[in-house]
């Protein structure tokens, strides 16, 4: 494996057996353990709409915080390429999933509403156009098949 090409494992154990497995659609909980070795076990279920346990993750969650997490991280990356000093970044990101009639479904799109604060006030316009760039590098939206827009808010500390 050459430094181009990184793998990636974690295990995924179902917990929810309450004793009679699947044997009825109800009779048993959607409660799972992601293990990653040297990590804290992430306790996931599914969506409380399709009958999971909402104190835990879901998949959808999951997914949307993974987009949120690269973007941010490939913002930072841009922004250090470009002489921006971000101080501060959040964001309120939001995702729309579509169930169909055969029970099958797929997200139809995510939105990231970055709020990113910048040290310097003459690189806010700059800072602001880094999304796109930072979109381009991002390595899970270029995964996904649906679109990731961006409603970035820049500030000035």
């Amino acid at each position: 494996m050459g430094l181009s090409e990184h793998r990636y494992g974690l295990t995924v154990q179902w917990t929810g057996n309450s004793g009679e497995g699947t044997s009825s659609y109800r009779g048993y909980s959607r409660d799972h353990d992601i293990l990653i070795p040297g990590l804290p076990v992430l306790k996931g279920s599914a969506d409380p709409t399709f009958h999971g346990d909402k104190a835990r993750y879901n998949p959808e969650q999951l997914l949307l915080a993974a987009l949120a997490q690269c973007h941010m991280l490939s913002y930072l990356h841009v922004a250090v390429k470009h002489g921006v000093v971000v101080t501060a970044y959040r964001d309120e990101a939001s995702g729309m999933l579509k169930l169909n009639r055969d029970g099958s479904g797929q997200f139809e799109s995510v939105t990231l509403r970055p709020t990113v604060t910048v040290a310097d006030p003459a690189h806010a316009e700059l800072a602001g156009r880094l999304h796109h760039e930072a979109n381009q590098v991002c390595f899970i939206a270029r995964s996904v098949n649906f679109p990731v827009g961006h409603e970035p808010v820049t500030l000035t500390a």
